[in-house]
């Protein structure tokens, strides 16, 4: 039984075979390997002598962009999917130009042997990437004590979902090493089908949970499904024999007989693969960890304002605005954040910003994540001159005005704020709030003993 199915394996494919073949090799081909010159220009850019965990994370996550614009992965959206359309109609018209040139041919084994190698790779770095920004706890990081203040509703439910997996690191480190440890069994041809399978279950849930919560990654994590689907598809058959109809099964034949020379390649391309994207990325991203991550400002703030603050007085033009909720001009509570960011809690409706997808700022630039996804709140960088006692607020918003304001610590730890704002002089008195909270007073759950 087992040498009838080996004989199998080489017998010649049948005509409705290999015009399927050449019809997936197209369109794979096609979804996996970097045919943008946009690509090779983002590449050549790259110092490779000192490489950042953008450059190689941008890299592990190319899809190919033929109709929905450019390389910057904040462009990407469900029109994704119109690029599928279009390399479909292109592997058409690539399988009907085929079929007539390529009469004689009576199997496909070795292009359909390169075929899954290069889509297990490309699927590898991909989820190789992603493991580490989990199972180092940066890609959902602790909530912010802005955060912390803003209601449930002026959260978007991305937002929602990120800082939620933000609060239980152990678990964001346990998916990622399931993602790595799926990505680094690709590597190796013999576990691939295992490590396929383990990602049409992960990354299917990942697909699920970006529907459920409005996340951006939505095409992208169909797009690596359906490289698994594709890697899984030609050990199926076997899989079905050997556990549900207990058929005795032969491994798969190698069609190709490698030379000296070019299993010399294949362990030096394997090689690279390994200490760009396992050694060096894995290395780069535990650093970033280290540093505190890169969703926030790497700036360090004033220590002496650190923390919540109420607004106890706020003055316009001289005139007194009393505590309102209603009030759209008069500011509710203001934070500190301990790095270089300053919000400020209004009752007022801003446009959410929701870049929702993963994106590594490069080299010392801002992360758009604080003011992502959220209303009510307005974020501001700040550089403190502690001489003059003046503070440069940069509004985070695209649409945004910066600021300047001058400040002053009182004995009592309260601040005073002054400056003008939009055109008006304001005054704001702000008392510190030494406000505890749940999440970090009570590491241990409701039932742990609690002193407020």
């Amino acid at each position: 039984m087992e040498r009838n199915q080996f004989n199998q394996q080489l017998s010649d494919w049948k005509d409705y075979e290999k015009i399927l073949f050449r019809f997936f090799f197209i369109y794979f081909f096609l979804q996996v390997f970097p045919l943008d010159w946009k690509y090779y220009r983002h590449l050549l850019s790259i110092n490779w002598l000192h490489p950042q965990i953008s450059d190689v994370f941008n890299i592990a996550k190319y899809t190919p962009q033929f109709i929905s614009g450019s390389y910057d992965a904040r462009n990407w959206g469900l029109a994704t999917f119109a690029d599928w359309g279009f390399i479909a109609l292109v592997a058409i018209a690539g399988t009907i130009v085929w079929s007539l040139l390529d009469k004689g041919k009576t199997h496909y084994k070795q292009l359909y042997y390169y075929l899954r190698i290069l889509v297990r790779y490309r699927l590898a770095i991909a989820v190789i990437a992603y493991g580490f920004l989990k199972l180092f706890a940066v890609q959902a990081p602790f909530p912010s004590v802005s955060n912390l203040n803003t209601p449930y509703g002026d959260l978007t439910t991305w937002k929602i979902f990120s800082l939620s997996l933000g609060i239980v690191p152990g678990y964001q480190s346990f998916l990622g090493a399931v993602e790595l440890l799926a990505g680094i069994l690709l590597l190796f041809r013999k576990t691939s089908p295992i490590g396929a399978t383990i990602i049409i279950f992960f990354i299917g849930n990942v697909f699920m949970s970006n529907l459920a919560y409005e996340g951006g990654e939505i095409v992208y994590s169909f797009y690596l499904v359906v490289l698994a689907l594709f890697l899984v598809a030609y050990d199926l058959q076997r899989i079905i024999n050997l556990l549900v109809l207990n058929v005795p099964v032969s491994p798969a034949a190698l069609p190709v007989s490698w030379t000296k020379q070019q299993q010399l390649i294949r362990l030096i391309l394997k090689s690279a693969v390994i200490l760009i994207f396992v050694l060096g990325y894995g290395f780069g991203v535990h650093r970033t960890a280290a540093k505190g991550g890169y969703h926030f400002s790497d700036h360090k703030g004033l220590e002496a304002l650190n923390g919540l603050y109420t607004v106890t007085s706020f003055q316009v033009n001289g005139r007194l605005l009393p505590y309102s909720l209603t009030d759209t001009v008069r500011w509710q509570d203001v934070v500190f954040e301990k790095w270089a960011t300053l919000s400020i809690k209004v009752n007022k409706n801003y446009h959410v910003v929701n870049y929702n997808t993963e994106d590594i700022p490069a080299g010392n630039g801002e992360s758009s994540f604080e003011q992502s996804g959220t209303t009510g709140r307005v974020y501001y960088d700040y550089k403190a001159d502690t001489t003059g006692h003046v503070l440069n607020l940069v509004n985070k918003s695209p649409e945004g005005q910066p600021l300047q304001l001058t400040y002053a610590i009182q004995p009592d730890q309260s601040v005073i704020l002054s400056g003008l704002a939009n055109g008006d002089t304001i005054r704001v008195v702000l008392e510190k709030n030494n406000k505890k909270y749940l999440l970090k007073t009570t590491p241990k759950g409701r039932r742990s003993s609690l002193k407020l």
